[in-house]
């Protein structure tokens, strides 16, 4: 028998979206991190108006994202361990910018379907995401923070997972809030490290590296990998970086990784790869989509359009790992 269940519940699934990403906007999962709450007590300190509190904490009960006893609400495991701010696993800063930025711009989704174009902030200056975010020191680290939040769990598989034993030094490319390297340095404590990224990031990455700790194996390379060489490592790592261009600055970017390295280095890029088969990871093919919403030229791509682009640089092997989530790298030696 036909069921239009899926067909509803995906074409109405910005309503759980949203009501997701307000709770993390008012930090309540951070406030039941504290402890159960009580229904009264609850909406009082976040805020809630009395003819919709109930409705939309029961709403969050429903969507498994808490859990109530009698009156009392409580967090689920993995709300506490991941949307509590004050823990280093918190995920939420991709959800912040999700709900700051990216869900107006995905209304128009259609038109960039139709036209090709970018749908976000240049719309109304003409301006790239990249110098809008990076001009305003408020929305760039929400950004940063973005990135961290929804690469930390493939950040730290790579940080235990990759042969760095053989090993001395890395360098991350695009490094963000610096989390990646943060996590190898943590888990290898015989390495040193260094973050490149634009001079703007610099304030972020090293505030960061500082809080962790390891501020004496991490440095901090201003730069402009389009105008730039890239430093030169054992190790070059590219996180969600290659996906914001289009196909000959993707190429660009692996040739100047591979120039950065010695004979024996590797290059590893990870991404949300879309299968071989384009028809599996769902989160990479929209991922794709959400670069045609915030870039003029960015696209995921596969497994497969990786290697290929890494054997035609001149790297003699390559091989896919998954990672966490929909995240997978290709690792490439010289």
């Amino acid at each position: 028998m036909k069921n239009p269940g899926k067909i509803l519940q995906t074409g109405m699934a910005f309503w759980a979206s949203k009501a997701l990403l307000s709770a993390v906007e008012m930090g309540i999962f951070t406030e039941l991190a504290k402890g159960p709450a009580p229904f009264e007590k609850l909406s009082g300190r976040i805020g809630l108006h009395p003819r919709s509190a109930r409705d939309f904490l029961d709403a969050l009960v429903a969507l498994e994202f808490l859990e109530r006893n009698g009156d009392v609400y409580s967090n689920t495991p993995e709300t506490d361990h991941f949307l509590d701010k004050r823990k280093p696993s918190y995920v939420g800063g991709i959800l912040e910018m999700a709900n700051h930025r990216l869900f107006g711009h995905w209304n128009r989704l259609t038109e960039a379907l139709r036209t090709g174009l970018p749908q976000n902030e240049s719309r109304e200056h003409g301006k790239g995401v990249f110098e809008s975010l990076y001009a305003d020191p408020a929305r760039l680290k929400e950004f940063l923070s973005a990135m961290t939040g929804v690469s930390r769990g493939s950040n730290m598989v790579i940080a235990s997972t990759f042969p760095w034993r053989d090993h001395g030094t890395f360098v991350d490319i695009g490094t963000a809030q610096g989390d990646l390297a943060v996590q190898i340095a943590k888990a290898n404590p015989h390495l040193s490290g260094k973050g490149f990224d634009l001079p703007e990031v610099a304030p972020v990455f090293e505030e960061y590296v500082l809080e962790n700790g390891v501020s004496d194996r991490l440095s901090f390379q201003p730069g402009n990998f389009f105008e730039d060489d890239l430093p030169k490592a054992d190790v070059v790592l590219m996180g969600h970086i290659l996906h914001d261009w289009d196909l000959q600055t993707k190429k660009m970017l692996i040739s100047k990784a591979y120039e950065a390295l010695p004979d024996g280095g590797s290059l590893v890029v990870y991404e949300a790869l879309i299968d071989d088969e384009r028809s599996k990871n769902a989160f990479g093919l929209l991922m794709s989509l959400n670069m045609l919403i915030e870039t003029p030229g960015g696209f995921d791509f596969t497994g497969k359009d990786c290697k290929s682009w890494m054997m035609e640089a001149g790297f003699s092997s390559t091989r896919i790992e998954h990672l966490a989530g929909p995240d997978s790298m290709v690792i490439a030696t010289k």
